[in-house]
């Protein structure tokens, strides 16, 4: 399975490689870490790094982390804090900037399963202090996931999924962005696992980040504390 999932990986890169370059495609890199404290609680840090070319262009990243509690079997609530750096158009961190912005979010994470698909909904405020002042902002995801392949260790390697999520705020025009997002992970186990996916954004009159089309690429891992 494993070798299948590499030569799709391949393929998807090479792919992207060339759609990329001719639509001006841009890319989205995120690591994600989460230490498990005990069976509620847990800290996750995250990073990510973004242009508006492929690999070039470099326009944005964020750097982020938090805490989670597992309050029942399918509702989690985290809150995090962090630094979010949009730079301007035309090149690699072109100054100045767009938006320099530290945000503080509680979120609600909601998980169903029907069969084998998985339901995700996500609810976020985000309390952002900006350069151009302080802002509300309101988000909420609604995703869905498919597990695939032979399992091993009890999870099944493969999934692929579909998400959406909408952002709001509380003043005119009220609605700000729209995130499509398709992906497809591959777990190389319980604790670590590699994604590559297709996100389209839509941004409606907004004067932070720039819409566009997205070659995504993830990897998590998670520890575990010992007793």
């Amino acid at each position: 399975m494993r070798k299948y999932f590499f030569k799709l990986l391949i393929v998807v890169f090479l792919t992207n490689c060339t759609f990329g370059q001719s639509v001006d495609m841009g890319s989205w890199n995120i690591l994600n870490i989460k230490y498990n404290l005990n069976s509620k609680w847990s800290l996750f840090g995250e990073t990510q790094l973004r242009s508006l070319k492929f690999y070039s262009h470099f326009h944005y990243y964020e750097y982020k982390g938090g805490f989670n509690f597992k309050a029942y079997k399918n509702v989690q609530l985290s809150l995090g804090l962090g630094s979010y750096q949009t730079y301007k158009e035309g090149g690699s961190f072109v100054l100045p900037k767009n938006n320099d912005e530290f945000r503080v979010w509680p979120q609600v994470l909601l998980t169903q399963s029907i069969g084998l698909l998985k339901i995700e909904q996500r609810y976020r405020v985000e309390l952002r202090f900006t350069n151009n002042g302080y802002r509300n902002r309101f988000r909420y995801l609604l995703g869905v996931f498919y597990p695939f392949g032979k399992e091993k260790e009890g999870i099944k390697p493969l999934q692929v999924g579909i998400s959406n999520e909408l952002f709001f705020t509380n003043n005119e025009p009220y609605f700000e962005r729209n995130r499509l997002n398709f992906v497809l992970n591959y777990k190389f186990s319980k604790l670590s696992s590699f994604s590559i996916g297709y996100l389209h954004q839509f941004d409606y009159k907004i004067d932070d980040e720039t819409g566009r089309d997205f070659f995504q690429i993830g990897c998590f891992f998670e520890l575990n504390r010992k007793d």
